[in-house]
């Protein structure tokens, strides 16, 4: 564990000296929108937030449907959820689509005022009777209720997600549609044996994106990487309030 971490520290940390150009993903972006604090602290320090557990089975299905959607694409056919939602689109083939799909590669942009290189791996590209480039994004859960749309508060990351998304696309000279897709897999739990195969509920969650807070908030996020201050602690932070009550109760690492 303390390998990671020591090659944690020293990777891709932000220097204000250098002309470079510094990458920052999408969900780094998301972390500075939560937590200014953590962002700096990870992005300039180096010291960042514990990893999070892998999620195997949510990778699970977000491979076979990249396999599942591509034979469509390939057919240049909409796929049956497509069709039985009523939405004008279809998987669309693009030259760039296997990049743009890749971890730690993604579509990229360079940000000039701030020479931030912005990334973001989408998960899938549709296109419309407009000629509109509609970003997908798969997710897999489980849960009791129907998933039918994005109305819990947790769920504003989603919402963002979706929006860079649209920006980076858009400011690599495509034509994006306002509205994007989220296939949400919902695992079923009521069957009465399991029989080697997990069954999922699916719905395709139309959301009309609005990326105009985007290049805000990278210029924001460049001005707090170039501050020699650490931002203060945030009141929503989990882990801000979890190092704050152990520094009140004075217990240290020894």
């Amino acid at each position: 564990m303390s390998e990671y971490y020591n090659s944690k520290r020293t990777k891709n940390l932000y220097d204000p000296k250098s002309a470079e150009p510094f990458k920052l993903s999408r969900s780094k972006i998301d972390l500075f929108i939560n937590c200014p604090r953590c962002f700096y602290l990870d992005r300039r320090l180096g010291v960042g937030q514990p990893p999070g557990y892998p999620f195997a089975l949510n990778s699970a299905v977000d491979k076979l449907l990249k396999k599942e959607f591509d034979i469509f694409r390939a057919e240049g056919k909409p796929h049956p959820l497509i069709t039985e939602n009523g939405v004008d689109a279809r998987p669309v083939s693009h030259e760039e689509l296997d990049k743009w799909r890749e971890n730690f590669v993604g579509v990229q942009y360079l940000h000039e005022p701030t020479n931030f290189l912005i990334t973001g791996a989408i998960d899938d590209l549709w296109i419309n009777s407009a000629g509109e480039y509609i970003v997908v994004d798969y997710k897999a859960t489980s849960k009791d209720e129907e998933i039918t749309e994005l109305n819990k508060e947790w769920q504003i990351g989603y919402k963002r997600q979706m929006e860079i998304y649209q920006w980076l696309l858009r400011k690599n000279g495509l034509k994006v549609s306002d509205t994007g897709y989220f296939v949400y897999c919902n695992g079923v739990t009521d069957c009465n044996r399991f029989d080697n195969r997990l069954e999922f509920k699916i719905s395709l969650i139309p959301y009309k994106g609005d990326d105009s807070w985007v290049d805000k908030t990278i210029i924001e996020a460049h001005t707090c990487l170039n501050s020699d201050s650490i931002p203060v602690c945030s009141s929503e932070c989990d882990y801000c309030s979890y190092v704050n009550s152990l520094n009140d109760l004075g217990v240290k690492n020894e």
